[in-house]
């Protein structure tokens, strides 16, 4: 199933850019996340309210052809609007990791063991990950 639907860009302009740039060269250019230089996936989903496609350039956390979408927003208390999307249409979800998007079914984990488990992979994959504890992570 390819996501079909009116595509509604980001209001911020920076992930606008990052998203164009990123899909325009197959995943060659815009690749890393701003300044961090932590590498992205482009996660296109319907919006829960609107019903309008939505793509969010996410950290990329892969293990064994796995991935890991982390909706902790920088360790807010507060879950990002993406999240709600996926909760709403977990099977209308497609992941873009280098030239070709594919469809994807999503699943929230749960369980401490499994989400510390994850979370390992994340902070594998982000440095600044670190500075999020697993007990925060798990708090929601």
């Amino acid at each position: 199933m390819s996501l079909e639907g009116e595509y509604v860009p980001s209001t911020a302009q920076w992930v606008r850019d990052q998203v164009e740039a990123y899909e325009s060269s197959g995943g060659q250019k815009a690749n890393t996340l701003r300044d961090t230089g932590l590498p992205v996936i482009i996660v296109t989903s319907r919006g829960n309210k609107s019903g309008k496609l939505r793509k969010t350039p996410l950290m990329r956390v892969e293990h064994d052809g796995e991935y890991l979408l982390v909706a902790s927003k920088g360790g807010a208390p507060a879950h990002p609007v993406w999240y709600y999307n996926l909760q709403a249409d977990p099977d209308a979800v497609m992941i873009q990791d280098g030239p070709e998007p594919f469809d994807v079914t999503v699943r929230e984990l749960t369980g401490d063991q499994i989400l510390v488990k994850c979370w390992k992979h994340s902070q594998a994959a982000s440095r600044s990950a670190k500075s999020v504890t697993s007990e925060r992570f798990t708090a929601r």
